[in-house]
């Protein structure tokens, strides 16, 4: 039963990232917004979902020591394998505003990120947490990000052009809800069952949650950003991965912290120092010729596979 869970979610992820990108895609054709911005807004609050979920949940229940490693493990997915990924696919091309802002809103997130969680060290505090006030100061950043989105898509249908066809919008809207509700229940699914088929094969609890957990509820940005790739949707692939990356800190961890602070565990300070290495060295890459090229993008793939050998052995 578990192999054939397996399967049928497999099958609904990769269906509905299809109708998704579909759907944002000729929603953004309608409204005369660039795909950028729909890859920054409704389809990265779309495949955040899960990690929004998981973290939240966790919150509520009072466990939200889980949050903090959930979203920087995710982040880390997203640079490195989704745009890896899609990169091999088809190289990524960049455009100047997401280099000149988006990018670098994202290498201050992680930066702000990094100073909220160093209690001991900056404050001389005697635990490191993530407290309300820190949660309220992501989700104000939160905010900040909002308004600029709405302003660019204000700024943005002056010199749109339409470059294709596009359906209904009603049936544009009915695709995306679909599509993200396959990619919603298809990741909770393969979650579910790689997990009982991992546990059976004789994995213990917390390499599972360490691995296929934590890759399992990033499955919608991949799925979403390697079907992009494949219909020449970059900057939907792109704008997916930035966007879903500064939900998951802002959003995801403002409201998750908002509820109850979230205690840190010391070693995770070397995750989020990576991540925010990792930011850097793609907006690297993307600098230099406005796009992520194959090459590149089979380096993102060894770094992850080297940091996820690494997580195995260190835990």
């Amino acid at each position: 039963m578990d192999y054939f869970i397996l399967i049928i979610g497999f099958v609904f992820l990769i269906k509905g990232a299809d109708l998704f990108v579909d759907g944002s895609s000729s929603i953004a054709k309608t409204f005369k917004i660039p795909p950028i911005l729909i890859g920054l807004t409704i389809v990265a609050f779309g495949t955040s979902a899960p990690e929004a979920a998981v973290s939240i949940n966790a919150a509520l229940k009072g466990s939200n020591e889980i949050a903090l490693g959930n979203v920087v493990g995710s982040n880390l997915f997203n640079f490195l394998l989704v745009i890896g990924i899609s990169s091999i696919i088809n190289p990524m091309k960049i455009q100047k505003g997401t280099i000149l802002k988006e990018f670098p809103f994202a290498i201050l997130t992680s930066i702000v990120l990094f100073i909220l969680c160093a209690d001991t060290s900056l404050q001389g505090a005697h635990m490191d947490v993530i407290s309300k006030a820190d949660g309220l100061i992501l989700l104000s950043l939160f905010s900040v990000f909002l308004y600029y989105l709405i302003e660019m898509a204000i700024m943005s249908r002056e010199d749109y052009k339409d470059d294709g066809e596009k359906s209904s919008l009603g049936k544009s809207i009915f695709m995306s809800i679909i599509g993200v509700l396959g990619i919603i229940y298809g990741s909770e699914w393969v979650v579910d069952a790689s997990s009982s088929i991992a546990i059976d094969l004789g994995m213990s609890k917390n390499l599972v949650g360490l691995t296929i957990v934590a890759v399992g509820t990033s499955l919608p940005e991949l799925v979403t950003s390697i079907v992009a790739a494949f219909k020449n949707e970059s900057d939907i692939a792109m704008g997916n991965v930035i966007g879903s990356n500064l939900f998951n800190v802002l959003l995801v961890l403002g409201i998750s912290s908002s509820i109850r602070p979230i205690p840190i565990n010391p070693i995770i300070f070397v995750d989020m120092a990576f991540l925010l290495l990792v930011t850097i060295i793609i907006y690297i890459f993307a600098i230099t010729k406005r796009t992520v090229f194959r090459s590149e993008g089979i380096f993102l793939v060894c770094l992850y596979l080297g940091y996820m050998s690494y997580i195995i052995v260190r835990n």
